[in-house]
């Protein structure tokens, strides 16, 4: 079975921006939530997987979309936990390079990150990514589903738009929140290290394997 893991920081790191309010009730609540389905769903099919992808390619492979949506949403929620940090940093010298020859800085990574995540229709998420060549893309994706980037892309950071991240904290205006985000919370350290990983010199992110419960082990 998979286990909710703790956050990387504690509720309250990431103030103002997110508040400990927000981060209970999105980690402790809906994080939770999917794993608790993702469980649950396995336990009725009799199965267990050795990854949470290795869940993900089986639910779309089937149709399973109740499995495909808790599977997605706790991947695209860990990789959102380690995607921040409180301690602000910037990208390495070379994710640098990348972001200003092709995006127009940080001034104009940050324009085109906040307006796709705004303009999203309903919930979901917007994502800055390496594409295969190696160019960087901002792509966004649409509740549960597959963000969207070619065969092969490495999501380097993302940010949840659905209104649960934010509400609390900004009410509707979505926009204010992805600007106060943008600014302080992306883990780039993280993020240079997935870059990395997209050329082959480092270890791509991937989620907790499976941990079997005593009575299950």
């Amino acid at each position: 079975m998979f286990t909710l893991e703790p956050l990387p920081y504690p509720d309250d790191a990431l103030e103002p921006v997110i508040s400990a309010r927000t981060l209970q009730f999105h980690h402790g609540k809906h994080h939770a939530g999917y794993v608790k389905t993702v469980n649950d769903r396995l336990a009725e099919l009799g199965i267990r997987p050795d990854s949470l992808e290795e869940v993900i390619e089986h639910a779309d492979q089937t149709g399973d979309r109740k499995l495909f949506n808790a599977a997605q949403q706790t991947r695209n929620h860990s990789f959102f936990w380690a995607a921040m940090s409180p301690d602000r940093s910037r990208p390495d010298t070379i994710l640098a390079a990348a972001i200003d020859a092709q995006l127009g800085g940080m001034a104009g990574l940050r324009q085109a990150f906040v307006a796709a995540g705004t303009a999203e229709f309903g919930s979901g998420w917007v994502w800055l990514v390496s594409e295969d060549d190696g160019s960087l893309a901002i792509t966004t994706s649409h509740d549960a589903d597959y963000w969207q980037g070619e065969p092969g892309a490495t999501p380097l950071i993302v940010c949840d738009v659905w209104e649960h991240a934010y509400y609390l904290d900004h009410q509707n205006d979505r926009k204010a929140f992805l600007e106060a985000w943008f600014d302080t919370l992306p883990n780039w350290d993280f993020a240079s290290e997935q870059f990395a990983a997209a050329k082959g010199q480092a270890q791509k992110w991937r989620h907790a394997s499976t941990q079997l419960t005593a009575a299950n082990a």
